[in-house]
């Protein structure tokens, strides 16, 4: 079921730059802004994100040391 979200005291300069970025794709504004927030929600957040890497780090048995790439930078380099 589709709600009604309000915003107040957005700034006249932001609800310009937002028409006209609505205009550029053919869309209203309620289509565009609609669109972004799809978007930001489909995206993890960074702190998500982040403990996502964090946990696949602590389980991950592939660790290179620094000797191993410098090693082979240098090799490359001969």
């Amino acid at each position: 079921m589709a709600i009604q979200i309000t915003i107040r005291g957005v700034p006249e300069e932001v609800r310009d730059g937002l028409k006209v970025r609505a205009a550029s794709r053919g869309q209203s504004m309620q289509e565009y802004l609609r669109g972004e927030l799809e978007r930001i929600v489909a995206k993890p957040t960074l702190d998500d994100w982040l403990a996502g890497v964090r946990a696949r780090k602590r389980v991950s048995v592939n660790r290179v040391t620094t000797e191993s790439i410098l090693k082979a930078r240098d090799a490359d380099r001969k």
